[in-house]
């Protein structure tokens, strides 16, 4: 009923009434800037000719055309453009109807209305239309455009019209509301000649320059009028949305943080999760100066993301050694990671609060030339606050559950602009990128798991030797990255594997070094004879469990263990990297909860390279069998290695699609003081 009512000619004539008086009344309340480069009179020489503008900026165009001359519009013939088109006419312009197919791929009269546009160019009149075919891609010039110039032997002048006041609407060609009571700027661009022989090539470099055009043209008219035409602008096309209500709210609560921050960081200090000599950089005061040369910012939460990101960082510093190298990250046990790992210069630091008061300190001192975050470490402060200094923001090796995804497509009015401000979204999977697309991201690439090319995790190996020589020839089974709840499945299936065989070995490496002493109270309380690593306990022959509960040795237990439940599947955390055991020789046993990883697991299941357990009981038989079982087992490593082999070439992607963005190459080196700045 409403549907048929909106599409009546007593509503349609009522309502471009309406909408032909506001286009008058905001042009007859609205100041016109002078247009510097040329006189607005002379601007529409070279009649007829072919004026272009973008499909959203159009609703102002009918009250500046000049008097002379009246313009024929270009419009669609389908119903829902008789609204327009009887605005238009009520604005004393004259129409052609039809248009291009688009992605459409239907006959909406595009034939029709080239042959009647060419034949008004003859009798002297000049054509508007709009450079783009609904529904897009926003901000690319049609064929349609360039094949009228060509035939009609008259040229192209791109048009925009800016206000300094207007609404935007999320439509795929941002329609632009403009408002009355602004400044009003009026910019043409150079004509855009066409030659009636042109082959394809020509054609193409018509389009790109009446593109160029438009965009140039319209980024002038923002600018006259003291606007920023990113916010009229598709976000694939560059644009930025401005932050809904939901984003305003969270600003608004993390400013209120700040007065509070040093008695939760000192809280958190002294819980373990804070290091109180560094309390400073969590509230964005530098512990020492900036590099004295462009500075890569790269930001990770914790160690996971940590192992990721540095194999990246390490080939940056060797192809790229003019650039500075700045990594932020969250807890305690990352920035140890760091300390050992980063590259000779490279600097740590903790990541400040997200609130806007510490990001501006932070952003002040270090002054990043690139913001790269990594997989789903995103924070809105941060994020929007670079992105408004002009620092391109990358999100490196993102991945995104289902219900995270969920939760941001709740919100979109948090969600896309926030998704808007990356220059570039580099995805672990197709999957991912087509999720992140629709949260608003620009321009989103699949490259691949950087997790896939990681070297293998340190071994000491002269520990190992002596481990080895401690073990002798008992069995072992592994558990590495536990969490609370995992602990006791394991000391299940410890207790039957003991029953087996008297001199069975437990390994229990828990994710949080920290937990090691509740974990071996809980085993004690079992009757088990359990040794701390982290207490310098010996593992002597009467030690059934070890509890490694040691920053940076899970590499040393997946080269002793022959295989190993990787942690955080028995419980719905969501599994952890299997890659770190693969790579290492280490057999791979998950539990039911593995969608951290999705598109690993899947790998290795379909090549045969790992086994999956469901409940303590199901564990114990998978690890019974395997034991039994050798050759068994051989096999299943060599499958773990080739899925591995054939998932990577993430990094060389990545590098590829960062090139665009990084700092343009300098030759000079740093001076004397500089390089101490910067090896401090």
């Amino acid at each position: 009923m409403l549907k048929r009512v909106l599409r009546s000619k007593m509503f349609i004539a009522a309502a471009s009434s309406v909408v032909a008086g506001y286009i008058r009344f905001v042009y007859a309340t609205s100041r016109m800037v002078p247009n510097p480069d040329k006189p607005t009179e002379t601007m529409l020489g070279d009649n007829p000719l072919v004026a272009a503008f973008w499909h959203g900026q159009f609703l102002i165009i009918p009250a500046i055309s000049p008097p002379e001359g009246r313009y024929h519009c270009m419009v669609a013939r389908h119903d829902d453009a008789e609204l327009l088109s009887r605005t238009l006419a009520k604005c004393k312009l004259g129409l052609i109807r039809g248009a291009g197919a688009g992605k459409r791929r239907k006959d909406r009269g595009g034939v029709h209305a080239l042959r009647a546009a060419i034949k008004t160019l003859e009798e002297g009149k000049s054509i508007a239309m709009t450079a783009e075919v609904p529904p897009g891609p926003a901000r690319r010039t049609s064929p349609g455009v360039v094949a009228l110039a060509k035939h009609s032997g008259r040229p192209v002048r791109p048009v925009a019209v800016a206000t300094s006041r207007f609404l935007t609407f999320g439509n795929w060609s941002r329609f632009t509301l403009n408002l009355p009571f602004s400044r009003l700027a009026l910019v043409v661009g150079d004509a855009v000649h066409v030659p009636s022989d042109a082959d394809e090539a020509q054609l193409e470099m018509a389009r790109l320059a009446i593109e160029q055009g438009l965009n140039d043209v319209t980024r002038r008219a923002y600018e006259a009028v003291g606007r920023d035409a990113a916010d009229a602008t598709p976000v694939e096309a560059g644009g930025r949305l401005k932050p809904g209500l939901s984003y305003r709210a969270y600003r608004t609560v993390s400013r209120l943080i700040r007065p509070f921050a040093r008695i939760l960081l000192r809280r958190r200090s002294r819980n373990g999760k804070e290091i109180a000599a560094r309390l400073d950089e969590r509230m964005g005061i530098a512990a020492i100066p900036r590099p004295g040369k462009k500075l890569l910012w790269f930001h990770a939460a914790s160690v996971g993301e940590t192992n990721v990101v540095l194999p990246l960082i390490d080939t940056l510093h060797r192809e790229r050694p003019d650039l500075g190298i700045l990594l932020t990250t969250v807890t305690v046990t990352s920035s140890k990671v760091a300390a050992s790992r980063l590259p000779p210069g490279a600097i740590h630091q903790f990541v400040p609060l997200d609130t806007p008061a510490f990001v501006k300190r932070f952003l002040n001192h270090w002054k990043p030339s690139m913001a790269l975050f990594i997989e789903s470490e995103i924070w809105p402060n941060l994020v929007m606050d670079a992105d408004r200094r002009r620092i391109p923001v990358v999100l490196l090796n993102a991945r995104l559950s289902e219900r995270s995804f969920r939760r941001w497509l709740k919100l979109r009015g948090f969600s896309r602009p926030l998704f808007a401000r990356f220059a570039v979204v580099l995805a672990q999977s197709e999957g991912l990128a087509k999720r992140i697309v629709k949260l608003g991201a620009p321009k989103v690439i699949a490259a691949g798991n950087l997790k896939f090319d990681a070297p293998a995790l340190p071994v000491d190996m002269a520990e190992l030797t002596r481990l080895r020589a401690r073990v002798g020839e008992r069995r072992i089974f592994l558990a590495a990255s536990t969490h609370q709840g995992e602990e006791e499945m394991v000391a299940e299936v410890h207790k039957k594997l003991c029953e087996e065989d008297a001199s069975h070995l437990t390994i229990i490496v828990p994710r949080h070094p920290e937990r090691g002493e509740k974990i071996a109270a809980m085993l004690t309380s079992q009757g088990v004879g359990v040794a701390r690593r982290s207490a310098n306990e010996e593992l002597s022959a009467n030690i059934s469990a070890y509890i490694a509960d040691t920053l940076g040795e899970l590499g040393l237990f997946y080269k002793l263990a022959p295989f190993a439940l990787v942690g955080g599947s028995m419980t719905p955390v969501g599994g952890h990297n299997p890659i770190e055991a693969a790579k290492l020789g280490c057999g791979v046993i998950t539990g039911p909860h593995w969608h951290n990883f999705p598109e690993v697991y899947q790998a290795l299941a379909e090549a045969g390279g790992c086994r999956f357990a469901t409940s303590p009981e199901d564990l114990w038989q998978t690890v019974h069998a395997l034991y039994e079982d050798p050759a068994s087992l051989s096999i299943m490593k060599a499958n773990a290695d080739n899925a591995v082999r054939n998932l990577s070439g993430a990094l060389s992607r990545t590098m590829a699609a960062l090139e665009p963005f990084l700092p343009p190459k300098e030759t000079q080196l740093p001076d004397a003081q500089d390089q101490k700045a910067y090896a401090s």
